[in-house]
């Protein structure tokens, strides 16, 4: 208590209790110049800004100021980003009838004077630099210090005074306002909605910002890392023509991923992690960096050279793609494009109705090596759609279930020239919404997708009956089993309203629906979510994406419902889609959307669908992981046995759970983590609002597994291991909203919790533990408030 009063009172020492104008700010510290903070790496300055105060900066601001959605814009990963400072407006918008203006770190702008021109505000001192001065005119100082003045407020007692929603109403108040703000707004310091942090942390950040808020660029990469980075950059970057289009098309498919070496990677700790990117210099000189809103518009340079860029920023999880770097990828890659015969007598044009269309693009890359490829890594490929480029999804995520298994398609024919000519055939009917770039119409460019799509899939169901009758069997051998070393053959999509988790493996209960993807379909989600969507497009843009989306997602499940009987296939797709609009149904019951073949798969119950997903199981068995299993070396038997009854749970109490519950179980010096994952259940997905009348909360089931999955938890959950068999009691009485509050009284880690920090935080590092290569700092906006 003494030294929480100290600390208060040297704040009001250091503050006063004045409130300021600009031009008050102007007349007591001098105009607002921009500063430079970066010192020399071997500094003391250095030294404290990395070890002390960048980790309080991660686990208790970069939690809620990470992405585009974080709230002002406002980013501290890094030196450059807390530079930046914030900003009034949103990145985020459904309803805008044009294109906002990017404002992408380390791409829009170079130089922070450069963002101040843009509409950004600083928020440490840019004025005169005393001590005084450097906590006075800190907005991440005063909304500290405004927090420090109500360190534990029960958020729910006080509702009023927050809001918690991902489209709430910012102030992004300027240093300038702050104080009227504050005023205003007595509860609204920071950590937003959240316990005020730890008086020493606060003593720490104090020290930091009096002094200046000095920082560093992280230390140099060792001499090993950079003769990685060489031999990388030599191999991307060779002359030939073949050279340049193979390297293209890596660059178009991991742009966004996070690269590392894995043969130098600690097993114990994180990597240093790369990002690829467009330069105007060759490998051995500095980067230049080509900026352009996607991947493959025009760089207007005569020759592209791509380089390995260090991840500057704190990882997190949300956006963390890890892609392994070593000598066996590479003897991949030789093996899929240099040791086949074929030529690229020239380069493809970068104009959109080409490099939009990857299928007119790389048309001279053999098709079998470019699927190949993007299955090296799938959950890679798919997980770019939901942590790529938009760190809320919801836009992209509303036209996918909530818990579904995805497979991948490898038939005689996708290894053949003949589907290489097929595509060359369907290029122009597989267009794709982004060649429309940011700002497009709605209803005209959607009847010309629609139109395009009918087509392709006409003539995919004519190559289909062809390759079928020239003996082409309908059976498990057309499903890709990872040569029976590779994990990513079967993969386990979890939807958490507006984000989603992709992990290896066929996660627990089966699913009601079930996706087989092929090539062309797999190529067309990148660059329909991928490499052709725009987080600051339009409403038009946005809307299209959504809508074409629908299509892939129903081609990949009439892909898997081939493989059984055709009533069955007909019984589960009305399954799927019932309650479904008119023209939905009209577009199911098409021709172009059967398939008439009979299934050689042999059945020996009724129950297809589970007999099918039961012999799935069985093909892919040496390639499924089971890391995320109750059933685990160091838990009990009866620990074990009692959180697998709640996959049981009665869907009344499922109705009531959080998207994402975190549950962590203390036992002796031991902790364990577990997810509670509630699956909501939905007639169709087939509708863009999801209305209340898709809802099907009597299906609502819950999904319970070992280890974290997700990225945005929505309730911290801590209990003793003995305890567990009280919880899962406690859990499955669960009627009504009263009984979940009741249950979080006993069990929960509310957000304004004085231990909130610090189960955060053993959170963190067992998660870090757990994952050392692809684990990252968890996102907390979507923490509840009940």
């Amino acid at each position: 208590m003494f030294k929480h009063m100290a600390i208060l009172s040297l704040f009001a020492l250091l503050t006063g209790c004045s409130s300021f104008s600009n031009t008050h700010f102007a007349d007591l510290y001098g105009p607002a110049l921009v500063r430079d903070r970066m010192v020399n790496q071997q500094s003391s300055d250095a030294i404290f800004y990395h070890q002390t105060v960048r980790p309080i900066l991660d686990q208790r601001c970069v939690v809620c100021h990470g992405c585009y959605d974080a709230p002002c814009q406002l980013k501290l990963t890094s030196p450059e980003a807390i530079e930046r400072g914030s900003s009034k407006d949103k990145v985020f918008s459904g309803t805008r009838l044009f294109a906002a203006t990017p404002t992408r770190l380390y791409e829009d702008a170079a130089t922070t004077e450069q963002w101040r021109k843009k509409g950004f505000s600083p928020v440490l001192n840019e004025r005169e630099q005393t001590e005084q001065a450097n906590v006075a005119a800190s907005l991440i100082y005063q909304a500290l210090l405004l927090k420090q003045k109500h360190p534990l407020v029960d958020t729910r007692a006080h509702a009023d005074a927050f809001d918690f929603s991902l489209d709430r109403n910012q102030q992004c108040s300027t240093i300038e306002t702050y104080q009227d703000f504050a005023s205003n707004n007595p509860l609204a310091g920071m950590p937003y909605g959240l316990p005020a942090i730890a008086v020493d942390e606060q003593h720490q950040l104090t020290t930091w910002i009096k002094n200046g808020a000095k920082m560093a660029a992280k230390p140099p990469l060792a001499n090993p890392i950079l003769q990685e980075i060489d031999l990388w950059e030599r191999w991307l970057n060779r002359p030939s023509l073949k050279s340049q289009l193979v390297a293209r098309y890596i660059f178009e498919h991991l742009y966004l991923s996070h690269l590392y070496f894995s043969a130098l990677a600690d097993t114990a700790n994180s990597p240093e992690f790369f990002t690829l990117v467009r330069s105007k210099t060759p490998p051995g000189q500095p980067i230049e960096r080509i900026t352009t809103l996607r991947p493959y518009d025009d760089p207007k340079v005569e020759r592209v050279y791509y380089r390995f860029q260090r991840e500057r920023e704190t990882i997190l999880a949300k956006t963390h793609m890890p892609y392994a770097l070593n000598e066996q990828r590479m003897d991949q890659l030789n093996q899929l494009f240099y040791r086949v015969d074929y030529q690229v007598t020239a380069l493809p044009s970068y104009e959109p109705s080409v490099a939009a269309n990857p299928f007119i693009a790389f048309e001279a890359l053999p098709v079998a090596a470019r699927y190949r490829f993007m299955l090296l890594e799938a959950q890679n490929t798919i997980m770019a759609f939901i942590k790529g480029p938009v760190c809320r999804g919801q836009m992209a995520l509303n036209v996918i279930n909530d818990h579904f298994w995805v497979f991948f398609s490898e038939g005689s024919w996708e290894n053949s020239e003949g589907l290489a000519q097929f595509l060359a055939q369907q290029k122009d009917h597989l267009r794709i919404p982004a060649e429309s770039a940011s700002n497009s119409t709605v209803l005209s460019s959607w009847f010309t997708y629609s139109k395009a799509q009918k087509r392709y899939l006409k003539a995919k169901q004519g190559a289909l009956a062809q390759a079928f009758e020239n003996g082409e069997k309908l059976d498990l051998d057309l499903v890709w089993d990872g040569e029976e070393t590779n994990t990513n053959a079967a993969l386990t999509v979890f939807r958490h309203f507006d984000n989603a988790s992709v992990v290896k493996g066929l996660v627990r209960q089966a699913p009601k629906t079930a996706w087989l993807i092929d090539y062309p379909i797999l190529e067309r989600i990148h660059y329909l979510l991928v490499a052709g969507f725009d987080v600051y497009g339009n409403v038009g843009h946005q809307l299209n994406t959504r809508l074409y989306m629908d299509f892939l997602r129903m081609e990949s499940e009439f892909n898997f419902l081939a493989l059984l009987p055709p009533d069955s296939r007909i019984s589960e797709r009305d399954h799927w889609y019932r309650n479904t609009s008119d023209n939905i149904q009209k577009y199911l019951k098409a021709e172009q959307s059967q398939f008439h073949y009979p299934s050689d798969v042999t059945y020996q119950t009724n129950q297809h669908k589970l007999e099918l997903f039961s012999m799935l199981k069985a093909k892919l068995g040496p390639v499924l992981k089971n890391n995320y299993d109750l059933q685990q070396v160091d838990v009990s038997a009866s620990e074990w046995a009692n959180l697998a009854t709640l996959f049981e749970l009665p869907s009344t109490a499922v109705n009531q759970l959080a998207e994402v519950s975190v549950l962590l179980v203390q036992d002796g010096k031991q902790q364990r983590l577990y997810t509670l994952i509630k699956n909501a259940a939905y007639s169709n997905m087939s509708s863009l609002l999801r209305d209340s009348n898709n809802r099907l909360p009597g299906e609502d089931n819950l999904t319970v597994v070992r280890g974290l999955i997700g990225d945005y938890p929505n309730v911290f959950l801590h209990i003793q291991a003995s305890q567990i068999p009280q919880f899962v009691r406690t859990l499955q009485g669960i009627k009504s909203d009263q009984d979940y509050s009741q249950l979080l009284d006993q069990y929960g880690v509310r957000r304004s919790s004085p231990v909130f920090w610090a189960i955060s935080d053993r959170v963190l590092n067992q998660v870090m533990k757990e994952q050392p290569i692809s684990g990252g700092l968890l996102d907390y906006n979507r923490l509840e408030n009940r």
